[in-house]
C-alpha cells in the first residue's frame, strides 16, 4: 500500500509540470482569445467530446460564474439539432486534445459559415481544428500521468488550467467584483454575506442604551439584561460612546470598589466604530477585523448617529 503514496506523488508531479509548462507556450494567441471573448456580444459556447467535454462543462460553468455568459454545447447533439443553441454573435471554444475529433470537426464548417469566432484548445498546433480556429491555445503535454499513456490526465489538467486562465484574465480586465460574484452565487454562504444588508442581520430588540450620567453599577445591570456584551452611551438621541465587557474589567481592576459609582461618560470609549444599517454585512465583518472587535452599534445613517441596532460577529 505504501506504493500508492508514491504513485499519487508522481501523478501530482507530472500534472503540475504539465500545467507549469503552459507558461512557456502562452503568447499572442492567448491575448487574442481574451480579446475575442471580451468583445463577444452574446454567449461563449464551449464544446468537447468525452473527457474534453467534461472539462468543457467546468470551463463553461467557471466563465458563467465569473461574469462571462457561457453554456456547454455537446458536439454530437449539435449535429442533431442542438446547433440551434449557437447565435451569430456568440463565440465557440472547441476542445480536442488531438485536434481531430470527428464530432467537433463536423460542426466547424457550420460555425465558420456563421462567422462565429472559434477558440481552439488542442495539444496539436498543426491539427485540423487548430488551423481552422480564429485563435489556438496549445495545451500539449510531454506525458500523461497514466502509466499506460492512455487515460487523459495531464492533458485534461492542462486544459482545465487554460480555461481557468481565460476566465481569470477576463474577470480581472472587466473589474469583476465580489458583489458581482455574489449575484451569481446567491445560495452560497459568500453570496449570503455579500448580498445581506446590516439591517437584515442586526439585533434591534432591547437596545442597551444608557445616558452619560448613569452609574456603572446600573450600566452593568442593563448590559446583563441585553446580553450583547456592550452598552451604548447616548445623549440627545446620538451615540456618545460605548462600554464593552473589556472596558468594565479594566475599570474595575483599576479603581476596585469605587468604580461602580463612576458614570458611563467616565468609562466609555468615545467615538466608537459604528456602521450604517444600509451597509452590506461584509463591510461590518471588515470593520470588526480591522478594529479587533466583535460587536458594532448600527446607526440609521452615518450622519445622525441614531442607534437602531447591534450587529455581532456570530451572525456574519
Amino acid at each position: 500500500m505504501e506504493n500508492c503514496i508514491e504513485i499519487a506523488k508522481r501523478t501530482f508531479s507530472i500534472e503540475a509540470a504539465s500545467i507549469q509548462n503552459l507558461t512557456n507556450t502562452i503568447g499572442d494567441d492567448f491575448k487574442n482569445a481574451v480579446k475575442i471573448m471580451q468583445n463577444c456580444k452574446e454567449h461563449v459556447a464551449v464544446s468537447g467530446m468525452g473527457k474534453s467535454g467534461l472539462i468543457g462543462k467546468k470551463i463553461a460553468a467557471t466563465l458563467a460564474s465569473t461574469g462571462t455568459p457561457s453554456f456547454f454545447m455537446h458536439p454530437a447533439e449539435a449535429a442533431h439539432g442542438d446547433f440551434g443553441m449557437l447565435k451569430k454573435d456568440d463565440v465557440l471554444i472547441a476542445i480536442s486534445y488531438s485536434g481531430e475529433t470527428e464530432e467537433i470537426l463536423r460542426i466547424v464548417p457550420l460555425v465558420t459559415r456563421m462567422r462565429v469566432p472559434i477558440i481552439a484548445i488542442t495539444g496539436n498546433p498543426h491539427s485540423t481544428l487548430a488551423k481552422a480556429a480564429t485563435a489556438h491555445l496549445d495545451v500539449s503535454v510531454k506525458q500523461e500521468a497514466c502509466p499506460l499513456q492512455l487515460a487523459p490526465t495531464s492533458s485534461t489538467a492542462a486544459t482545465l488550467a487554460m480555461g481557468d486562465a481565460l476566465a481569470m484574465a477576463i474577470m480581472e480586465l472587466d473589474n469583476f467584483t465580489p458583489r458581482d460574484f455574489a449575484f451569481r452565487h446567491p445560495g452560497g454562504s459568500l453570496g449570503k454575506r455579500l448580498l445581506t444588508q446590516v439591517k437584515d442581520a442586526m439585533d434591534s430588540r432591547y437596545l442597551p442604551i444608557v445616558p452619560p450620567e448613569m452609574t456603572l453599577k446600573k450600566v452593568i445591570s442593563i448590559m446583563n439584561t441585553g446580553m450583547k456584551g456592550i452598552a451604548v452611551v447616548t445623549k440627545d438621541d446620538k451615540i456618545q460612546g460605548v462600554i464593552t465587557d473589556g472596558d468594565l474589567r479594566r475599570t474595575i481592576d483599576k479603581f476596585n470598589g469605587s468604580s461602580l459609582e463612576k458614570s458611563a461618560a467616565e468609562v466609555m470609549t468615545k467615538n466608537p466604530v459604528t456602521i450604517d444599517e444600509n451597509c452590506m454585512l461584509t463591510e461590518a465583518e471588515e470593520l470588526m477585523h480591522q478594529n479587533k472587535i466583535i460587536t458594532i452599534p448600527v446607526v440609521s445613517n452615518a450622519h445622525n448617529k441614531r442607534l437602531v441596532g447591534i450587529v455581532q460577529h456570530h451572525v456574519i
